[in-house]
């Protein structure tokens, strides 16, 4: 099995810390991006805030520094900020924007000179299911979602004859954080339109993941793969 060097960004909690530990069980060198809190054992932790261009390339430096040029990238690092429109206002739209698709583009692009220099390279964009069906009071979350299929199908088709796929999944309702402080009520109804009536775990979402960076998944580019339990599909 040949190491791979990965990186993920906002990879210290939940989907993104499931990802980077199965591609370190897979026996990859992972660097994961955090904000302050660092990373667990196992992991190269390195401090960025995506939607600054200098700690991105200052992360992507420190991460090469220790394991070689990256060869996978997952852009998972976002936030959320919902209200209801009449309330949204453009600082708090701008800020979901710049975090979770702007984020993604500065990675992205950075990643992709080691990249195509070496003329192989993986890009897994973390989407939702909000991306393609939307979702009350987050119109900022849910744009910025959308964006990143956008943003990966043009990757895919620059990139590709150089050898670099780039791809996305897009999850729906997950066990981590975000969801334990979800109303009762909003939570019951999202798990009834789902086909197997239960949220996915956490590694459910990054075996997707792992798998799309794989051999296996060679030929796949510009995919979205939902990891949703049907929930897309509507009731």
């Amino acid at each position: 099995m040949v190491s791979r060097s990965v990186f993920v960004t906002g990879g210290n909690r939940g989907i993104g810390l499931a990802v980077a530990q199965a591609f370190a069980r897979n026996g990859d060198r992972v660097a994961v991006t955090h904000r302050g809190s660092g990373a667990p054992a196992g992991l190269l932790a390195v401090r960025c805030d995506v939607t600054s261009s200098d700690q991105v390339d200052a992360a992507f430096t420190e991460a090469e520094r220790e394991h070689g040029p990256v060869e996978v990238l997952v852009a998972n690092a976002g936030i959320a900020e919902d209200v209801p429109l009449v309330r949204m206002d453009e600082d708090r739209f701008g800020r979901v924007v710049d975090a979770d698709l702007t984020g993604a583009f500065r990675v992205a692009a950075r990643a992709s000179r080691p990249m195509l220099r070496n003329r192989w390279g993986r890009m897994i964009f973390m989407s939702s299911v909000l991306g393609t069906e939307g979702g009350k009071g987050a119109s900022n979350y849910a744009a910025a979602k959308a964006g990143l299929i956008g943003l990966a199908r043009s990757v895919a088709r620059e990139l590709g004859p150089r050898g670099v796929t780039a791809n996305v999944v897009a999850p729906g309702l997950v066990e981590t954080e975000l969801i334990k402080d979800m109303a009762d009520e909003r939570r019951r109804e999202l798990i009834g339109r789902t086909f197997l009536g239960r949220p996915a775990t956490p590694e459910e979402v990054a075996s997707a993941v792992l798998w799309l960076a794989g051999e296996d998944a060679r030929y796949v580019t510009g995919a979205v793969i939902p990891v949703d339990a049907g929930l897309a599909l509507g009731a």
